[in-house]
């Protein structure tokens, strides 16, 4: 199993609690992945929001890949895992800044291509918002244009969406950025099993898991595709001495309270295709991160890691609130238990 978290480019995950002393610093985010890097955790995912989706519209959040290249800096040993929404970024200028970072990452460097969800973020920025199988249609030719960059001098590509004539790109990354991506709906997952190396998905039950990659292992091989890389999943982790002591912080930050943090709820749920629903009580957290129930004693939350390591999840990405003392916790008191 490896062990990731999410940089808290949103000051932190939970949208019930106002304070989860995560300040939105970089000197808090860059001590938080020197920490990581030092702790025993694999890699870090960076996600992609230019609207604060956990603390409201008018919320502060940091730029993906300004946060990345930064953290590749402050870091040495984990990977750094980048959400790329194709709608936002032309791809040439994303194959230029991924080579420039993975330089900076010595080779650490990877891509979640996300195909995104939220209407009116796009709307904010200028974006064009493309219905749901387009957009995956765009990500699947997205990742083409990027591959024949990072390998081909001049490339030339003539698609759909994208259209380039002799276009240099040097220098070439050192290590071709792995491609994560996650989907639920039928044309999301024919897509990603063509173009992704690995699958992410939102956090879930370990039978919900198990069918997922049963199914993804079984349309990678239809596709003719070498067996994905890994398959990883989010959740959120609550690690506490007792498990009176773990219900009593679930209960805590599951306390609903509809507002302004829940402005994204319907479309988020209208928007993505799910194939599990979403409770407001879900959403509490982000990216259904308490379905896995990750949530209770050292050695209960490492027996459940155990029942999804066997069903085939190999990437944890993991939230926690706060970020750094409780992302020092599950170092000292789970990742042990578990190596």
């Amino acid at each position: 199993m490896r062990f990731g978290y999410w940089t808290p480019v949103f000051g932190g995950w939970l949208r019930n609690v106002d304070d989860e002393e995560t300040p939105l610093t970089f000197e808090h985010i860059a001590e938080i992945s020197r920490t990581a890097d030092e702790v025993g955790f694999d890699v870090t995912l960076i996600p992609e929001l230019n609207l604060n989706d956990i603390k409201g519209l008018d919320g502060p959040t940091f730029d993906a890949w300004a946060t990345t290249a930064a953290v590749a800096a402050v870091t040495s040993r984990i990977e750094i895992m980048t959400a790329l929404r194709p709608s936002f970024h032309p791809p040439a200028l994303t194959a230029k800044q991924a080579a420039t970072i993975q330089a900076i990452a010595n080779g650490r460097f990877t891509l979640n291509v996300v195909s995104a969800w939220w209407e009116e973020e796009a709307r904010q920025y200028g974006v064009t918002f493309q219905e749901h199988d387009d957009r995956y249609a765009v990500s699947t030719e997205y990742v083409e244009v990027l591959r024949g960059l990072w390998s081909e001098t001049p490339f030339s590509h003539a698609g759909s969406s994208f259209q380039l004539n002799e276009t240099y790109l040097e220098p070439k990354p050192s290590v071709l950025p792995l491609i994560y991506a996650g989907g639920e709906s039928e044309a999301g997952r024919t897509a990603i099993s063509s173009f992704a190396d690995a699958y992410l998905t939102h956090g879930g039950t370990v039978e919900e898991l198990r069918v997922k990659i049963d199914d993804m292992r079984r349309r990678r091989e239809e596709a003719g595709r070498e067996p994905f890389q890994h398959f990883g999943m989010a959740a959120y982790a609550i690690v506490r001495d007792t498990e009176e002591e773990a219900q009593a912080e679930l209960d805590r930050i599951t306390d609903v309270r509809e507002g302004a943090a829940y402005e994204s709820y319907q479309q988020f749920v209208s928007r993505s295709h799910l194939d599990t629903a979403v409770s407001l009580r879900d959403y509490s957290v982000s990216n259904r991160g308490l379905r896995p129930e990750l949530i209770g004693t050292p050695d209960q939350v490492a027996a459940r890691i155990r029942e999804f390591e066997a069903v085939g999840v190999d990437t944890l990405l993991l939230q926690f609130s706060p970020a750094l003392s409780e992302l020092e916790r599950f170092a000292r008191d789970v990742i042990p238990r578990l190596r």
